[in-house]
């Protein structure tokens, strides 16, 4: 069964307890991250993380597309030069920490997107997924729902949850 961890405090000392903490590799890390820049804390850490390792870092963006309509085709809501940038930047930040990374873009209906996820976790064999949580409301998850919390039920292996900061 995959685990979840929440660390709070300094990225210094996530990167302690994962370096200490007995169990599995952390030698293949995935990170999604999204236009928004709030995956930017996940991305260093795990940066940090597989640079203390030896390991390798992948960055995935899914480019969402709604269903198609009534003869209509899909309709996604960043072009694909937008999303291969969304990767240019968190690569950019992950090699200036001297880490082996890479990154991938993947189209996935809305709905779908954590499945889209932890689909590329699992083709890559990942061995720990980590992902940065902006603070949110409580009635926008009940009614919007949450994808990092799709994430942490789908994935196989383990998912490392970092909180970002409130404003």
């Amino acid at each position: 069964m995959p685990g979840t961890t929440g660390l709070r405090g300094s990225p210094k000392a996530s990167l302690a307890v994962l370096a200490g903490g007995g169990g599995g590799s952390l030698r293949r890390i995935l990170v999604p991250v999204d236009a928004s820049g709030h995956a930017a804390r996940g991305v260093a850490l795990a940066a940090r993380v597989s640079c203390a390792v030896g390991g390798e870092l992948r960055v995935v963006h899914v480019r969402a597309f709604d269903p198609p309509g009534c003869g209509c085709g899909r309709f996604y809501a960043e072009s694909a030069a937008e999303a291969t940038g969304v990767i240019d930047q968190a690569l950019t930040g992950a090699w200036s920490c001297g880490c082996r990374a890479s990154g991938i873009v993947v189209d996935a209906q809305r709905s779908l997107i954590a499945r889209a996820i932890t689909g590329a976790a699992s083709e890559w064999r990942a061995d720990v997924i980590i992902l940065t949580r902006r603070p949110r409301r409580a009635i926008s998850i009940l009614l919007l729902g949450s994808i990092s919390h799709q994430i942490m039920r789908e994935a196989r292996c383990p998912v490392l949850v970092v909180r970002q900061d409130k404003p």
